[in-house]
């Protein structure tokens, strides 16, 4: 585990050695930690930097958050100034990243599931410059946590690839469906999935996000 700008994380360097090296940020969920999507380091690209990352906030039963959510009168209540600090301090992160190992700067992937998801709308699109291809799993744009950002931004260079189980009882699939509309309105490049699951990443999902990946 290493640490950096206070936030830890594990990584896989280059397999192979190419003049400009890509960085993929793996953003865990809640209640996860940083081995999680990791197991996908050994698909990814030979030539990129793999960096996974633990979030910010201890959760009371194991695992780790980027921000508290609490359930109150059946309804979700978010920390948005929580959500929100993490958010910039995984901006901070990225960049502190690509100069520490000398990273190509235009080629940052995101990927996160869940709330790992949620912060990667929210990053990419307030620093549509920093980050060129996202991949959200489970997730949906949160317009609190992504707040005021320039809508009429340079979003071309921006890659986005969505997936959501129909079955979700975490987040149900009508959020997911809300970043397809959303993609949609700002004219951002993205392609869409839905699958019959829950809450997490089925074989066919893991084969389509692997797909998309070989084609940027």
């Amino acid at each position: 585990m290493k640490e950096l700008n206070a936030i830890q994380y594990i990584e896989r360097k280059p397999i192979v050695k190419t003049e400009k090296t890509p960085l993929f940020v793996l953003i865990h969920g809640y209640g996860s930690n940083e081995e999680d999507l990791f197991s996908f380091a050994n698909d990814l690209p030979e030539n990129a930097h793999i960096i996974s990352v633990r979030a910010l906030h201890n959760i009371q039963f194991g695992g780790f958050a980027w921000y508290d959510i609490n359930f109150v009168d059946n309804e979700k209540w978010t920390d948005v100034e929580q959500a929100i600090e993490s958010r910039d301090k995984l901006v901070k992160f990225i960049d502190a990243i690509i100069a520490q190992e000398n990273l190509d700067a235009d080629n940052v992937t995101l990927m996160g599931f869940s709330q790992g998801a949620i912060l990667s709308y929210a990053i990419s699109l307030n620093y549509p410059e920093k980050i060129k291809n996202v991949a959200i799993l489970s997730g949906y744009p949160e317009s609190k946590i992504i707040a005021d950002f320039n809508q009429t931004a340079d979003f071309s260079r921006l890659n986005f690839f969505i997936s959501h189980g129909t079955e979700d009882v975490v987040l149900p699939i009508d959020l997911g469906r809300m970043g397809e509309e959303f993609l949609n309105s700002l004219n951002i490049k993205f392609e869409y999935h839905e699958y019959r699951s829950g809450h997490g990443i089925i074989p066919q999902n893991y084969f389509d996000l692997m797909a998309w990946i070989k084609n940027f």
